[in-house]
């Protein structure tokens, strides 16, 4: 397995003004950067790429849909919009070097209507997505989608639903983003949510279940790694954390108290955790702190 960090531990909109985060992010033992991004008009992922080559980091590439960009809304022009801020996206990925992209790309985070999901809508994520697939061909990135909590989404909120769903579009370019903070919430054991999904998991967000340092709460970290191995997965997992002085971060995740004593401790000692926790699984020993 491989480690990240996602830059939302830092800003909400990664650019050339962060690039001074990549030597630590290196030093302090990552195997890769996870930069995140809203907007990618005039985004220099070029540029970003060889500096984090440069300090010797692999790149992975997030997002999500926001305001009214939704791939299920019963209005064509919104399902538009939305295929085409998926279709930016990935072809930024692949500019930035990143063989994934990755979040939640169905519904706009926060959208909560009140109701359950109903079968039209299903239909509109199957037809977008099919739609998208060609585009994931040609630029050799795999989308791996996010369920998130019901507190932020209706749409996709378990294992079960992403399971279904990966199974009827049945495309190796397709997966699931599974994260631990979600799952903590939507699933009742963290191993059988990762036991449903199986060869569908494309990526991991590794986060605690206040999004805090991994390792410091309640997350079953003895079945989440066991699990992942056991399933095959041998790809990124990323420690997604949120600055909670950031404003649009905080509001959006709802963050309204600091979450350790400083942003680069949920990323220095949660990966001193993870790392030994998956070492642990692999009947490894732990790694030096560093």
């Amino acid at each position: 397995m491989k480690f990240g960090i996602n830059t939302l531990l830092w800003t909400a909109g990664f650019d050339l003004d962060h690039l001074s985060l990549l030597p630590r992010i290196k030093q302090w033992g990552f195997d890769g950067v996870e930069i995140a991004r809203f907007s990618f008009d005039g985004f220099p992922a070029r540029l970003i790429r060889e500096a984090a080559h440069n300090e010797g980091l692999e790149v992975t590439f997030c997002s999500a849909l926001t305001g009214d960009t939704s791939l299920i809304s019963a209005e064509a022009g919104i399902r538009q919009r939305a295929f085409d801020f998926i279709r930016q996206g990935v072809e930024t990925a692949a500019e930035i070097g990143s063989p994934v992209f990755v979040g939640p790309f169905l519904a706009p985070v926060g959208q909560l209507p009140g109701r359950r999901p109903n079968p039209a809508e299903w239909q509109y994520a199957v037809e977008g997505l099919q739609r998208l697939a060609p585009i994931l061909r040609e630029h050799d990135v795999t989308i791996a989608l996010e369920p998130l909590n019901r507190f932020e989404t209706y749409f996709m909120t378990t294992a079960a639903d992403a399971r279904r769903l990966c199974d009827q579009l049945h495309d190796p370019y397709i997966g699931v983003l599974f994260d631990t903070f979600h799952s903590n919430i939507e699933e009742k054991h963290a191993a059988e949510a990762i036991r449903t999904l199986g060869a569908h998991i494309a990526h991991v967000h590794t986060c605690e279940n206040d999004r805090g340092i991994p390792g410091s709460g309640h997350v079953a970290w003895d079945q989440v790694f066991p699990a992942l191995l056991h399933a095959g997965y041998d790809g990124w997992c990323v420690i997604e954390s949120f600055g909670s002085r950031i404003p649009e971060i905080a509001a959006a995740a709802c963050i309204w108290r600091d979450l350790a004593p400083s942003a680069d401790d949920i990323a220095s000692h949660g990966l001193t955790f993870l790392r030994d926790a998956a070492g642990r699984a692999m009947g490894t020993p732990a790694a030096p702190a560093i």
